[in-house]
């Protein structure tokens, strides 16, 4: 028995009738590369193997890693960080589809991979922290709504599957968690993604300012005037639409609230 490392987040699922859940949830069709994140000791991995027999997990641990190749020998596992997972190479012209339960101190950075790819992952089943999840889902006007919820819906359709009980982990962690799927979009935003995320991340910064304050300075950097539209709102009222019409707009592409204060 593994014991869990807090270095690495580590909280292993024991529920069988959980696991079944989330296995169930997973709806790869043939031809497509499964991924399981950190597998851990396993308790989801058999069940996927049986119906993935091409089932391809990324695991950092060295002991579990050793401990799946004794019990599932003809398993493909990668000894990595998902977060160097070089996922163009790994999906090798097919389609992908992730399942994995995330550590929570790194959620945020394996979610903001897996929507860079979008290009290659279709979809991902991922159970993490119940308050993260519903910021991912989480609309405009809402306390919720921010920086997590503006990019995933940029490049994914989000949406919480069910709520998962501190009780079936070991150990058992301090909050509850939830299972979601993210559904990649093939058709996202044309804009310059770094001007994007600066935009949001500078405006969601200072949340309870309007815009012209929150991104005046931001706008002055660059030689440009607030468009009129937005001055007045705060971040947490523009859509995710809307963030890539400011982007557009600072990248000199014009924007459709249109004029200058």
């Amino acid at each position: 028995m593994l014991r869990p490392r807090k270095s690495l987040g580590q909280n292993f699922l024991v529920d069988p009738n959980t696991v079944r859940k989330i296995v169930d949830a997973v709806r790869a069709p043939d031809g497509a590369q499964v991924v399981e994140i950190g597998p851990g000791t396993g308790a989801m991995t058999a069940e996927l193997l049986a119906r993935y027999p091409d089932l391809v997990a990324v695991e950092i641990d060295d002991r579990a890693v050793a401990l799946l190749k004794e019990r599932l020998p003809g398993l493909d596992i990668r000894h990595a960080d998902v977060l160097d997972v070089d996922w163009t190479a790994l999906a090798a012209g097919r389609a992908v589809y992730v399942v994995g339960n995330l550590p929570y101190y790194i959620t945020s950075q394996i979610l903001f991979g897996l929507l860079d790819r979008h290009e290659v992952v279709s979809e991902a089943v991922l159970m993490m922290q119940l308050e993260v999840a519903e910021r991912l889902v989480a609309v405009p006007r809402t306390k919720a709504y921010g920086i997590l919820s503006v990019m995933t819906q940029l490049f994914a359709d989000p949406e919480i599957l069910f709520r998962v009980s501190k009780h079936v982990f070991r150990p058992k962690p301090d909050v509850t968690s939830a299972v979601i799927r993210l559904k990649l979009k093939a058709d996202v935003p044309v804009v310059n993604m770094e001007t994007l995320r600066g935009l949001v991340r500078t405006a969601f910064n200072q949340r309870r300012k309007t815009l012209r304050n929150s991104l005046g300075r931001y706008f002055e950097e660059r030689g440009l005037s607030m468009p009129q539209g937005f001055a007045p709102l705060r971040a947490e009222e523009l859509s995710p639409a809307d963030f890539v019409e400011l982007g557009k707009f600072v990248e000199g592409h014009g924007v459709r609230r249109g004029g200058g204060n």
